[in-house]
């Protein structure tokens, strides 16, 4: 019992030290760079985008900006496993209003990766850490990017936290 409060005032401690409190840590927003890479990454894998907006928001991306109009990328939800015991398993479940898209290895992990820079955080579980991510919208705006004024790029979406 004494591990379990232990543990507990020590997560506590730590998220206060970083200004956070468990009920703050469950919104996620964040913008311009951040959030073109979330777009990005998710982008790729939605049955919901035509081949050129895919296109378009995989330019954004590599800093080809062309004017064009406002494009969204939205999920459901976005489950990734890593491994902490195996540590070469590696997964993302991404889904869509239209459809579910299962990944492996590299693909999972440039998710996750981009998913954890942007502030979404994992929690361990029988040998995995797993995050979690719902609601997921992004908004970008190729005019205001083609600006360089360091806008144009938004997204949020909640924690399981």
């Amino acid at each position: 019992m004494l591990h379990v409060v232990t543990k507990t005032s020590s997560v506590l401690f730590l998220l206060a030290a970083f200004g956070l409190t468990p009920a703050a840590a469950a919104p996620v927003s964040v913008t311009v760079s951040t959030a073109v890479a979330v777009a990005a990454v998710i982008a790729q894998h939605s049955p919901l985008l035509s081949a050129y907006e895919k296109r378009t928001i995989a330019g954004l991306f590599n800093g080809n900006v062309r004017a064009g109009k406002k494009l969204t990328v939205t999920a459901e939800s976005i489950i990734c496993r890593v491994g902490n015991v195996d540590i070469t398993a590696r997964s993302c479940e991404l889904t869509f209003d239209k459809g579910k898209r299962t990944m492996k290895g590299r693909e999972a992990n440039e998710v996750n990766a981009t998913l954890t820079a942007a502030g979404a955080i994992a929690e361990g579980a029988a040998g995995s850490m797993i995050q979690t991510v719902t609601k997921l919208s992004c908004t970008l705006e190729p005019n205001v990017i083609k600006d360089h004024s360091g806008g144009g790029a938004d997204c949020s979406f909640a924690t399981d936290q």
